[in-house]
């Protein structure tokens, strides 16, 4: 099975957001439906770079990462194009 790591943006907020998951595209609508009480505030969230590995732990460690490192600095270091 297969992980990805991805990225949000919030319009409304002016926030990133981090998260890994095994489908992308149904944790994207939980979070613009407000089904995660941490994003439900910054609807609608906007995929702005998502990034797929294939084990769990890899996908884990890389999102741990990026926390780490700071969103807005990792896009910047990985030099990702984002307008927002």
């Amino acid at each position: 099975m297969n992980f990805k790591v991805y990225i949000l943006w919030s319009e409304s907020l002016q926030k990133f957001y981090v998260g890994s998951t095994n489908n992308l595209e149904d944790r994207l609508k939980r979070h613009n439906s407000g089904q995660s009480n941490f994003t439900a505030k910054g609807k609608p969230w906007r995929m702005i770079w998502n990034f797929e590995l294939k084990e769990r732990q890899e996908a884990i460690k890389l999102e741990n990462k990026i926390k780490k490192r700071g969103i807005r600095r990792f896009l910047i270091d990985e030099k990702i194009e984002f307008q927002g």
